[in-house]
């Protein structure tokens, strides 16, 4: 019994009007070991109509489609066949709109068609193809997030003078947890830093999408740039980031190196550099997430008298990297996406 479910193949349906791509995917995926691809649809009314016929485990979803595209679709689907899907995309700010509607993680279309790109284009679209298998799909029933509103109280009253300094890391399904943990803290929120694993490019536009959603100012960070309250600090795709004291002022470092814990940027990265230089001045929270970036650094940060918060099990996309920090000691509380804000308003105004 045991070996036949380690055995278990992910039965794969390709969405995608795109001929060439079609191709690619269902021949490529196909030699995967642990993957079987049950077929392909060319646009989202032939997917409505093989999806219940093949149940398929994991859905790979083209946004950009002729007659209905991948948004429109994900809203039809997902309240009433949840199943994981992995989108497949071009350089698109639609993405974001996709991972709302209910899709877990996406991968990047290869620019060109020369076969290292491809290759490493698969082998990360297959690594999500198995992450979303496993992963809890959001019922579709969250309304969108409005633009925030200023109306909430001020975190530092009294004007106290203490620097803190938040650390955010996510990975899958991350996206939308990390909004709802920002949307509703006020304009004076401590200086927060965010690792998502998210290629290069996309962190900009994410960026760009928090800021209009969230009270606090949320930019890509700049090697360089002053950490300060009201304002939020994306990493850069392919870079990694980290907390270093210059003078009088925290600011961030942007750099391009190895991996660490298989992604660039880490958020293992960023909360070890947080531990070293904030100490018991700073706040870490992991959320959704496979694997364990994070986890050793977070508890870095806890064992240096940071306050330390994990997303819970039931709100979590993928309770991995959670999961991790939670088993190894490494997290003081945990709470859901929606509740995390409460928890870190609470700490805050305690300081």
């Amino acid at each position: 019994m045991k070996g036949s479910t380690m055995n278990k193949k992910t039965k794969v349906l390709v969405v995608d009007d795109s001929l060439f791509f079609r191709g690619v995917l269902t021949k490529k995926l196909a030699a995967f070991p642990n993957i079987e691809v049950l077929g392909y649809a060319r646009d989202a009314f032939e997917a409505k109509e093989k999806i219940p016929l093949l149940k398929p485990d994991v859905v790979t979803l083209d946004v950009e489609m002729p007659k209905l595209n991948g948004i429109e679709f994900l809203k039809q689907l997902i309240p009433e066949r949840p199943i994981p899907v992995v989108l497949v995309s071009s350089l698109n700010i639609s993405v974001f709109d996709a991972l709302a509607a209910g899709a877990v993680d996406f991968v990047k279309k290869p620019e060109g068609s020369r076969a290292d790109s491809i290759s490493s284009f698969i082998e990360e679209l297959a690594a999500k193809i198995t992450i979303a298998s496993s992963a809890k799909v959001p019922n579709g029933s969250k309304k969108p997030f409005p633009p925030s509103k200023p109306n909430a109280a001020p975190l530092n009253p009294t004007g106290a003078a203490k620097t803190i300094i938040i650390a955010l890391g996510a990975s899958t399904g991350g996206t939308e947890a990390t909004i709802s943990v920002m949307k509703d803290l006020p304009e004076d929120t401590p200086g927060i830093l965010i690792v998502q694993h998210m290629p290069q490019g996309f962190t900009k536009m994410y960026a760009e999408r928090l800021n209009r959603l969230c009270k606090m100012e949320v930019r890509e960070a700049v090697d360089g740039d002053i950490v300060q309250n009201g304002l939020a600090l994306v990493a850069p795709g392919d870079y990694h980031m980290k907390l270093v004291k210059h003078g009088p002022n925290y600011v961030v470092k942007c750099f391009h190196a190895e991996k660490v814990s298989g992604h660039r940027p880490s958020v293992d990265v960023l909360f070890h550099s947080v531990a070293e230089v904030a100490k018991k001045n700073a706040v870490g929270i992991i959320l959704t997430g496979m694997g364990r970036d994070g986890a050793q650094g977070l508890l870095h940060m806890r064992q240096q008298g940071a306050y330390t918060i994990g997303q819970s099990k039931d709100s979590c996309v993928v309770y991995g990297m959670p999961m991790v920090a939670k088993n190894i000691g490494a997290v003081c509380i945990e709470a859901s996406d929606e509740n995390i804000p409460v928890v870190l308003r609470r700490h805050l105004m305690s300081l």
